[in-house]
């Protein structure tokens, strides 16, 4: 059996922007990605923690120390720049292997620098 298992979660970033006419994603700075173990182009879940909105992008990159988390394409209408926001990544795995998997967490601070990392084991 295979099991969908949180690979790497982005808490509390702040959105810094929305852009409706990109045409999709989420661009963000690529610290947190490398923190939270994403890659560009992965598929991510975003939820908003101000208006409780949640959607799928995929993740691209940033300009690396900016604390950019911008939601593009038509999900910007979904959030606002300011609201906390968490982003998740997912994968698959064999049971046994999921069953010892720990996701890579990473806890944001202000201008969305990576406070606390918690790697896998």
């Amino acid at each position: 059996m295979r099991r969908q298992m949180l690979i790497g979660k982005i808490h509390r970033a702040t959105i810094t922007g929305a852009d409706v006419d990109y045409e999709g994603s989420i661009t963000l700075d690529p610290d947190l990605m490398d923190a939270a173990g994403l890659i560009v182009h992965e598929r991510v879940s975003v939820l908003d923690i101000d208006n409780g909105s949640r959607f799928d992008t995929y993740a691209i990159a940033g300009i690396r120390g900016k604390g950019e988390v911008v939601v593009n394409g038509a999900a910007a209408r979904l959030v606002q720049q300011g609201d906390k926001c968490i982003v998740l990544a997912y994968g698959e795995m064999e049971d046994e292997e999921a069953r010892a998997h720990e996701p890579n967490i990473v806890l944001v601070g202000e201008g969305n620098r990576p406070v606390t990392i918690t790697d896998p084991v």
